[in-house]
C-alpha cells in the first residue's frame, strides 16, 4: 500500500472521529445517515464496479434487511439476532437474484433487477401482516452493545463507524485475495476469465450475494437509526440513486463509495438553501459531473496522470522529429 494511501486513510479515520464533537445534533444523524449508505454502495461497487453486473434492484436488499431486524425486535427479540439474520437472508436471496445473470447482461439485467426490487417494494406495502404496510413498523429500539446503550445519536454514530470500517476491512482482504482478481477478470472480459479457468457462474452469483448481503447489514443499521420503517425508502428511485452513487464515486474504486455517498446524502442537504430548486441544482451538477467525469471522482487523479503522460510522449516525439529533420539538414 502506498504511504499517500495509509496516510490519506488515517487522516480521514481521525476527521471521522473528531467531527461528531463539533457538529448538533441533527449534523451527527445526517453523518450515520452517510455511513450507511457507504457500507450499502460498498457492497453494489463489489457487484457493480468490480464484477461488472449492472443492478437495480440494490434497495430491495436495503430494504429486506431493514424490516427483517424490525420484524425479528418486533417479535421481542434481540436487534443481534437480526443483523446477522438480515444479512444471511439477503445473501441467499443474492444468490437466487444472480441467477438471470448468467443468461442476460447489460441492461436486460438492469431491468430484471428492476423489476425484483418492484415486486420485493409491492410485497412490503401490501402484506401489512407481515411488514405493516403504508403503515409502517414504528418503536424500533437501538441496540445495545456490551451493557451500553447505543440511543443517542452520538453512540449509534460511533457504533456504525465501527461496523462500516470492519465492513471496509472485510472488503479490502476480499478484493486483495484471489477472489477480487477473478471478479476483476470477470468485469473485464467473461470469455477470457472463463479460459483462464475462473467459474463465471460461481463469481457470478458471489457478486450479487455478498453485495447483498452488504446491503442487508446497512438496512439492519437504518431501521435503528431511524426507530420507523415503511415501503417509500426502498423503492426503484432509491436503487437508481445508490447506482448514481457508484457511478458519480468511481465504479470499481475502492473509495468511490465514500465520495458517492456523500454526493447522494450529503451534497442535498447542503443545497438546501436553494429552496425549491435545490433538487434542480443537484440534478445539474450530478449531469454535469457525469459529463466530464464519466469514470466518477476519483478517477481525476488517473486522468490528471494520463495527461501528463500523453503530454511527456508527445514532447518527445517531438523532440525526435526535430532531431531527426536537424540532422537530415545537417547531412
Amino acid at each position: 500500500m502506498k504511504r499517500i494511501t495509509i496516510v490519506s486513510i488515517a487522516a480521514c479515520a481521525l476527521l471521522m472521529l473528531a467531527a461528531p464533537q463539533f457538529l448538533k445534533n441533527y449534523g451527527i444523524y445526517l453523518l450515520t445517515y452517510w455511513l450507511i449508505f457507504i457500507i450499502a454502495t460498498m457492497g453494489l461497487n463489489l457487484t457493480l464496479g468490480y464484477a461488472g453486473q449492472k443492478s437495480l434492484g440494490h434497495a430491495a436488499f436495503f430494504g429486506i434487511g431493514a424490516y427483517t431486524v424490525a420484524i425479528v425486535m418486533k417479535a421481542g427479540l434481540s436487534f443481534w439476532l437480526g443483523l446477522p439474520l438480515a444479512a444471511g437472508l439477503c445473501f441467499f436471496i443474492g444468490i437466487a437474484l444472480g441467477f438471470p445473470a448468467l443468461r442476460v447482461q447489460t441492461i436486460y439485467l438492469a431491468f430484471a433487477t428492476l423489476g425484483f426490487n418492484t415486486a420485493v417494494w409491492l410485497v412490503m406495502r401490501n402484506e401489512e401482516w407481515l411488514t405493516g404496510g403504508t403503515f409502517g413498523i414504528n418503536n424500533i429500539a437501538r441496540p445495545e452493545l456490551f451493557g451500553l446503550s447505543l440511543s443517542s445519536n452520538l453512540a449509534y454514530y460511533y457504533f456504525t463507524l465501527g461496523v462500516a470500517a470492519l465492513m471496509a476491512a472485510a472488503l479490502w482482504g476480499l478484493l486483495r485475495s484471489p477472489w477480487g482478481k477473478a471478479f476483476t477478470a470477470l468485469r473485464d472480459n467473461p470469455i477470457r476469465a472463463e479460459s483462464l479457468g475462473v467459474d463465471i457462474r460461481r463469481y457470478t452469483l458471489l457478486s450479487f450475494a455478498i453485495g447483498a448481503a452488504y446491503a442487508g447489514v446497512a438496512g439492519a443499521l437504518f431501521a435503528s437509526l431511524v426507530e420507523f420503517i415503511e415501503p417509500a425508502p426502498f423503492t426503484v428511485g432509491a436503487s437508481i440513486m445508490m447506482y448514481l452513487m457508484v457511478v458519480v464515486g468511481g465504479a470499481g474504486y475502492f473509495f468511490g463509495p465514500v465520495l458517492g455517498a456523500a454526493v447522494g446524502v450529503l451534497l442535498p442537504e447542503w443545497l438546501r438553501f436553494a429552496q425549491a430548486w435545490y433538487l434542480f441544482v443537484f440534478g445539474s451538477a450530478v449531469v454535469l459531473l457525469m459529463i466530464w467525469l464519466p469514470d466518477g471522482l476519483l478517477s481525476i487523479p488517473d486522468r490528471i496522470k494520463a495527461r501528463k503522460l500523453a503530454q511527456k510522449a508527445s514532447a518527445e516525439r517531438t523532440a525526435s522529429a526535430q532531431a531527426a529533420a536537424n540532422k537530415g539538414a545537417n547531412a
